[in-house]
């Protein structure tokens, strides 16, 4: 028997929780494209920063909203996009896959690993434009971060949370500057990404395998963006590196990130704008590159207590042409940063490597961001190199010296030839310290400038053979003890007698 009642029972509940399977997609239409820009119509709705995709499955990122039309950078070739096409909303700011599942590898600015050894497994996604810590959520750098190299950490130094532009002309070693401080972190604890930022990938492979043979690269993730990537990906890269950094900052990390370099990028910038047809300004650039920068580096920070205590320290990389520190772009960052690292092609060709100059560079963060063992003999160091820099400029007009003069250029050179350091071989700093301990001392006095390299690796291997129990209280305490002193100048002399 047929009930039906049972039936329009049946029906009646089928017809409340019935659900239309309409999915409703913002659609607009390409109307122009060209240089991996493309200018599409009908995208109401769309947010800036907002991720498309086109009907090839190339992404792009919505950057001009303007009222008839929407200005859209394609992550990619433009080749297969054409005018008419369907261009679909994803409703996804753009975003990078983050997590340690990231430290060793080698990401495109979208995160899409470039190394060959297989997909990432993470689910975390983190935004690429991300809010700055607020004054309120930061706290004062003051813990050192050590670079390996005798120059920077004894006249320069970089605290944890720091933002240290490192400048200087092409080829004065400013790469080498940041590679040694990536290798310098091994065991520290220290999370690093390095952000290659149009660099050929031959150099990147180069430096992957370098950082590989040291055994950095298990604590570092490179982004890495080349000249032949589309100018939408060389602007994303740096800040896809500082989501990669900020994600392990805030869970209470130390995290280190290298922008190589910022030229290239403001330059890919203003590719893309002059495209878009923004207004241009000063050297052709957009009013908005400041802010560019400012935005990113300003991600930088030592976190509060109550946020974990992460901190990430950026090292920005300028390059200058001919020395002019006055352009646009090196201006606006030196700005923005807590101090440069200036390096001189003048030093380099003399053979003075690193070759930073010590009368232009700067850490506006100072003696906070060092131990106290290391700032008690970084003072007497500053003062004898100031000195000497003063004298050796009229000691090139003088013909006879007196007998103080001729000493005090002696020391100066034999300070400055300390100051060299070969690289990829960074130096602890308790050896560091115990070495200008004893060139601010007088105990290099004797030794001729030719030959100090030499006794500078030979007195580190004979005091941690002979005499560890110092660098082990230096290092321990990070300080120098009346005890340690008297210890350290008994090794001092006893080596001397040997060399």
């Amino acid at each position: 028997m047929i009930n039906a009642d049972e039936i329009a029972g049946i029906l009646k509940q089928q017809i409340a929780t019935f659900q239309t399977g309409i999915q409703e997609d913002q659609v607009g239409t390409v109307i122009e494209v060209g240089a991996n820009l493309a200018r599409v119509y009908g995208l109401q709705g769309v947010r800036a920063s907002e991720l498309v995709e086109f009907p090839n499955g190339m992404q792009g990122v919505a950057l001009n909203l303007e009222e008839d039309n929407v200005g859209v950078v394609i992550m990619g070739s433009d080749k297969d996009i054409k005018e008419g096409d369907k261009v679909r909303r994803t409703g996804r700011i753009a975003s990078v896959p983050v997590g340690e599942a990231l430290l060793g590898r080698v990401v495109d600015p979208l995160g899409n690993p470039v190394d060959g050894k297989g997909a990432i497994q993470t689910r975390k996604y983190r935004t690429i434009e991300n809010v700055a810590p607020s004054v309120v959520e930061r706290q004062p750098v003051k813990q050192p971060l050590f670079t390996g190299i005798r120059a920077i950490d004894a006249l320069i130094p970089i605290g944890t949370g720091q933002r240290e532009l490192i400048i200087g002309d092409r080829s004065t070693g400013k790469t080498a500057i940041a590679i040694d401080t990536i290798i310098n972190q091994k065991g520290k604890n220290v999370f690093c990404v390095y952000v290659a930022i149009g660099q050929k990938n031959s150099t990147v492979a180069a430096l992957a395998q370098i950082l590989e043979q040291k055994g950095a690269m298990e604590y570092t993730t490179i982004v890495a963006s080349s000249p032949s990537d589309a100018a939408a990906l060389r602007w994303i890269a740096p800040f896809a590196g500082a989501a990669i950094g900020e994600e392990m900052m805030y869970s209470g990390k130390d995290v280190l990130i290298i922008f190589d370099d910022l030229t290239k990028h403001a330059q890919s910038y203003r590719e893309m704008a002059l495209l878009l047809r923004r207004p241009p300004g000063r050297e052709a650039y957009p009013g908005d590159v400041f802010f560019l920068h400012s935005r990113l580096l300003e991600r930088a920070a030592k976190l509060s207590d109550e946020l974990g205590g992460g901190s990430m320290t950026a090292l920005p990389i300028i390059e200058t042409q001919a020395g002019d520190f006055s352009a646009y772009i090196p201006t606006n960052v030196i700005s923005i940063t807590d101090g440069q690292i200036y390096l001189t092609p003048q030093l380099f060709f003399q053979g003075i490597r690193p070759a930073v100059d010590v009368g232009l560079s700067v850490s506006r963060v100072g003696g906070s961001a060092q131990t106290k063992a290391m700032k008690g003999v970084a003072g007497q160091l500053k003062l004898e190199l100031a000195q000497y820099r003063d004298l050796a400029a009229f000691a090139k007009l003088a013909s006879d010296l007196d007998k103080a003069t001729q000493n005090q250029l002696m020391r100066g050179e034999k300070l400055t030839e300390l100051l060299k350091q070969p690289q990829y071989q960074p130096m602890a700093n308790e050896d560091q310290t115990a070495i200008i301990y004893g060139a601010t001392k007088g105990f290099v006095n004797d030794i001729p400038t030719a030959r100090l390299q030499n006794w500078a690796r030979g007195f580190v291997t004979f005091l941690h053979e002979k005499h560890a129990a110092v660098p082990q209280a230096i290092a321990q305490s990070g300080q120098l003890s009346d005890d340690t002193k008297k210890q350290l100048e008994t090794a001092l002399t006893e080596f001397n007698k040997s060399f």
